[in-house]
């Protein structure tokens, strides 16, 4: 059994990783960390025997803590991180890992030397919904893939109805959609197509300020900081690409999430379901016969391996991760893979500035 330590306990902890952590069999946990000692106390009440904290040292050092998962502003991802692994924990770390590229690979370093499992969200391919079309890929059914389309856009967390934090960073200089949101389709335009080799972006600042709608920030005014368009054109190679949308500007859209173009057919995943672990998808098959029986299958779910209880995208993380140290499945949230997202995420913002294409440099 796991002793899992949460390390942030705001609004995605209750809302996504708290009821995902009660329905756990491998893992128990038993201290929760924040600055905040109601926040602490609360979360801690949630689980038998847990132990709240405020000082981050003692939570560290809390008997028979093995593993936690770094819950804390983007920003504070990397301390908060390399601070775990030299206490010996195993992490799993909201996304993005960390703010560099130099610091995220100095934490797989770390976590390399020390024996440590370093996971990192979001956990769209570990999710039963992209295992399967990771599979269906490697079957050659709908041939290779050649482009992805992807779009994660809405008007941002001072909009979201059911968010009760202060949303305030999420429209800051170090967040921003990119960082927010955009990494979802980043994690799963790489996670199918591999490592890409260059990027170009444009983006821009399309509504400066924002009011907080509801909650205890309601009327709140935010002054945005970062780009809230951003158009991404990645090239894998080969004459493979994706463009993604990242926005806070967008009011609605009925676009696809993503839609994946191979040789022989189209995937699309409907926007209005993409945070569901096992939800359905559209295929399209292509027939290369004169007969032409070709056509949409919609609404098609794949099979569901027999590993408990299904969960939300995001829940899809810590099960993914309780199950890795148990040593039920291999670690598909890599840091290799997180650290490639976070270089390209950095090299949006370096190409919008220079007007130009960039290459990668990190693969996974």
């Amino acid at each position: 059994m796991t002793k899992l330590g949460i390390i942030g306990c705001g609004d995605v902890a209750f809302r996504s990783y708290f009821p995902v952590l009660e329905q756990l069999g491998d893992a128990q946990v038993v201290a929760c960390f924040d600055t905040v000692a109601d926040r602490a106390r609360r979360a801690a009440a949630r689980f038998p025997g847990a132990e709240a904290y405020t000082a981050y040292e003692e939570f560290l050092a809390h008997p028979g803590l093995d593993a936690v998962i770094n819950l804390t502003p983007a920003p504070l991802h990397a301390q908060v991180t390399e601070a775990a692994l030299r206490a010996g924990k195993h992490v799993l770390s909201e996304k993005p890992i960390a703010s560099k590229v130099e610091d995220a690979q100095a934490l797989i370093e770390l976590a390399r030397e020390q024996g440590l499992l370093l996971l990192a969200a979001p956990a769209v391919m570990a999710t039963p919904r992209f295992k399967w079309v990771k599979r269906l890929l490697a079957s050659g059914r709908i041939g290779s893939p050649t482009l992805a389309v992807a779009q994660m856009a809405t008007m941002g967390p001072a909009s979201w109805r059911e968010y009760t934090g202060d949303p305030t960073v999420f429209y800051s200089a170090t967040v921003g959609p990119v960082v927010d949101i955009g990494v979802y389709a980043l994690h799963a335009v790489t996670g199918l197509l591999g490592p890409a080799r260059r990027v170009q972006a444009m983006g821009g600042i399309a509504i400066p300020e924002r009011k907080v709608l509801t909650g205890p920030h309601a009327g709140k005014k935010i002054q945005v900081e970062a780009n809230d368009h951003v158009l991404i054109h990645l090239d894998f190679g080969h004459s493979r690409f994706a463009q993604v949308l990242a926005s806070f500007a967008v009011p609605n859209s009925k676009a696809p999430a993503i839609e994946l173009h191979c040789t022989g057919g189209t995937l699309s995943l409907d926007i209005t379901r993409w945070y569901e672990g096992y939800g359905s998808i559209d295929v399209y098959l292509e027939d290369g016969s004169e007969l032409g029986v070709e056509g949409w299958i919609n609404g098609l779910y794949p099979p569901l391996p027999d590993e408990g209880p299904t969960f939300s995208l995001i829940g899809y993380g810590p099960a993914h991760f309780v199950r890795c140290l148990a040593g039920k499945e291999e670690p598909i949230l890599t840091a290799e893979h997180a650290t490639h997202v976070l270089e390209i995420m950095n090299k949006i913002g370096d190409s919008i500035r220079q007007g130009r294409a960039l290459d990668l440099d990190t693969s996974f």
